[in-house]
């Protein structure tokens, strides 16, 4: 029989212990560590065949002397995930999808598997059945015969399914559903989820079949199971957006083969998950009427320019302390930035409360909003609108001069595009700017944050 010994295991990080200590000495925590029964004999899996256990056997090698393959990416027919992906699936790559219950992680995912026609696709779910799957399927409007549905929650079946269908694509819903028999312990443990993922990766790499999974979160927002899980994964997609709103955004906070400052932007739907082609005309609301307190702000996620609308609201205090809030965008650098107006233009700010929200729920961390920015708060507070057809780009520093912003040829593009006639920025980006393919913007140079306060609010 196999030897087997207990060993205890933090739940919040995933840290192994001979014996049960109080406090965590890896994350702080306290009173997390369980016991839990591990196997130590070591076996072959079942789907490893027998010629395959030892061709993989790791051998020191110089790096001139290794060849690289001829593989390419899957592409698929959804462009948004493409893009945060890199350009495509890469072969034995694992992907991990996380996001908020009911958020839509199941439904792209089934989505991406029935899109794919011309290759077989394994379906794994351990939290549905087959014919809510396929009642999903029939929702979405795609019956695709080459998808297979697969409900099982045993890692080892699993993979001696997968090794003999020899799909070209794996989901796992969920991988804290999973669990192995080389560990006595329930599925969703820290245990069940380090062991389960090492199984399936290294199925992934010997196979080169890529494997996405998805992935429960914790009430904090962090991915359910070990931190190492998110190490050991490829790729880690986050979901993001209010489940009662319809639009969700797809980022990439960890990506071996690409970019992790791309979004992608889907509109849910009856019907599914609808791609937002053109998210700056979902980030500007459409309004008759000038509203004072808004601004259009040019910035960039990744290679996409956007423009989105900052919204704010200054009003008196009604309690002793002025209150500060932020929606999509860093309250310390708000605070920053009406420490800058009070100190260099003279608003006094102190005694009143500011709110800021960025429309359409897109969180931002470009600085060179933080001039549009300024720009809706001295709005609201002299209750004055901006002129509609006007957009801003600059990063605004601490001596209050407004400093130049990366790549904006694209951000002038866009808001050429979208039918804006002037455009705010530094006058450190006009150096060197071929007007000539700019369109017939205006574009209007700025060194100080009291220049921009005369030229926008002088004639309104």
């Amino acid at each position: 029989m196999a030897k087997t010994k207990t060993a205890y295991f933090c739940q919040n990080c995933g840290t192994s212990s001979p014996k049960w200590i109080g406090k965590c000495n890896s994350c702080g925590e306290w009173n997390t560590y369980v016991e839990e029964i591990v196997e130590t004999a070591s076996k072959a899996p079942a789907w490893q065949e027998k010629g395959e256990r030892n061709e993989r056997s790791a051998q020191p090698r110089r790096l001139d002397e290794i060849t690289l393959g001829d593989e390419q990416r899957t592409s698929l027919p959804d462009q948004e995930l493409t893009r945060v992906l890199g350009g495509g699936i890469v072969p034995g790559s694992v992907t991990l999808v996380g996001g908020e219950p009911g958020i839509g992680k199941s439904t792209l995912m089934l989505q991406v598997a029935l899109s794919l026609g011309n290759m077989p696709i394994l379906y794994v779910s351990g939290e549905e059945s087959e014919q809510q799957i396929r009642m999903r399927a029939e929702r979405l409007g795609a019956l695709n015969t080459n998808c297979l549905i697969l409900t099982e929650t045993d890692v080892d079946a699993i993979l001696r399914h997968a090794s003999s269908i020899q799909p070209g694509l794996i989901v796992i819903d969920s991988i804290q559903t999973l669990q192995t028999s080389k560990v006595e312990s329930s599925a969703g443990s820290v245990t069940q989820i380090r062991e389960c993922t090492a199984e399936l990766i290294r199925f992934a790499k010997m196979k080169s079949i890529p494997v996405m999974l998805i992935g429960h979160i914790t009430k904090e927002g962090q991915i359910a199971g070990p931190k190492v899980l998110e190490h050991m994964v490829d790729t880690v997609l986050q979901f993001e957006g209010d489940r009662h709103h319809i639009y969700r955004i797809l980022r990439a906070t960890k990506n071996r083969f690409g970019s992790t400052a791309e979004i992608g932007i889907y509109e849910m739907q009856g019907a599914g998950l609808i791609e937002v082609n053109d998210p700056s005309d979902i980030l500007i609301s459409q309004r008759e009427e000038r509203l004072s307190g808004t601004a259009i702000c040019a910035t960039l996620e990744g290679i996409r320019p956007l423009l989105v609308e900052a919204q704010a609201l200054v009003s008196s205090a009604v309690y002793g302390t002025p209150q500060r809030s932020a929606t999509g965008f860093d309250l310390r650098r708000l605070n920053m930035l009406l420490a800058v107006l009070e100190k260099r233009c003279g608003f006094k700010l102190g005694a009143k409360d500011v709110f800021l929200n960025m429309a359409g729920g897109l969180r931002v961390e470009d600085p060179a909003i933080d001039l549009g920015i300024l720009c809706a708060v001295l709005s609201s507070s002299e209750d004055q609108a901006i002129p509609t057809r006007i957009c801003f780009a600059g990063e605004v520093g601490l001596s209050g001069e407004i400093r130049p912003v990366t790549r904006v040829e694209q951000r002038i593009s866009e808001a050429s595009k979208l039918g804006f006639k002037q455009l705010v920025l530094s006058k450190y980006n006009m150096k060197g700017l071929d007007r000539s393919r700019l369109g017939n913007i205006e574009l209007i140079p700025v060194a100080r944050v009291d220049e921009v306060f005369d030229l926008v609010f002088a004639n309104v």
